[in-house]
């Protein structure tokens, strides 16, 4: 929910449960101005009325595409989005619901949160060391971006040189200064990269201790299957 929030932060989200009395009413003006939608915490069935919707049975009215919710007719504005979400764990969704859709699943795997608590551990015990890590990855974008440019400066100047290249004087004394530079910044590039490597070594260290904290949450995770009010947060667990 977090991530469609932001994405959508802009441009304006609409958030409805079905237990809602009017959430049809706040779905069509949705479609009707083409804003974003989300239904949150729904289940493994459906409510009918969606159904329009997810098939996206729209059709011509007056020159106009419109669509039919519940038993109104509403116009159909092309910038509409309408999103789902559901806070059960494991949901599995019936083939009808599935091509109807495109599912996301957002629920951290083993892998993805041992590199995650990797990330908080080392943040936590060497600060340094993850500060100079960030550091280093958007220096390093930074000077590939560099480098991306000058050879779109070079091929833009050689398409339109025009008579002779050799007698192009701005055009050789560009290329004689981008190949100092290029030079220049793919050094510091190399010379980034192994202090990277360097860095991701000494992180590695730290690994056993993410290894048994994403083992630990998903054990905890699991007391939900014990009883339903065993439930934790990721948030939860990593503060």
């Amino acid at each position: 929910n977090k991530w469609i929030k932001n994405m959508e932060k802009e441009s304006g989200l609409d958030i409805i449960k079905l237990s809602d009395k009017d959430f049809l009413r706040t779905l069509e003006n949705g479609v009707r101005f083409g804003r974003a939608v989300l239904l949150e915490n729904i289940a493994e069935s459906l409510d009918a009325a969606l159904e329009p919707l997810l098939l996206k049975q729209t059709f011509k009215q007056g020159g106009s595409e419109v669509i039919k919710i519940g038993d109104n007719i509403i116009p159909y504005h092309p910038d509409f989005r309408f999103y789902m979400t559901t806070k059960m764990r494991n949901p599995h969704y019936p083939p009808e619901v599935s091509v109807k859709v495109s599912l996301l699943n957002f629920f951290v795997t083993s892998e993805g949160l041992e590199e995650q608590l990797l990330g908080t551990t080392v943040t936590q015990e060497r600060p340094d060391l993850a500060n100079l890590k960030s550091q280093l990855v958007v220096s390093n974008a930074k000077m590939k971006k560099e480098l991306k440019d000058l050879e779109d400066k070079i091929l833009f100047m050689l398409s339109n040189s025009q008579g002779n290249i050799l007698d192009d004087e701005e055009l050789i004394n560009t290329l004689a200064q981008s190949k100092v530079t290029s030079n220049e910044i793919s050094a510091k590039v190399a010379e980034a990269e192994q202090t990277e490597r360097q860095i991701d070594e000494t992180r590695e260290l730290y690994r056993p201790v993410a290894n048994r904290a994403s083992v630990l949450f998903f054990c905890i995770s699991d007391l939900a299957l014990v009883d339903p009010m065993y439930q934790y947060s990721l948030a939860w667990f990593i503060n």
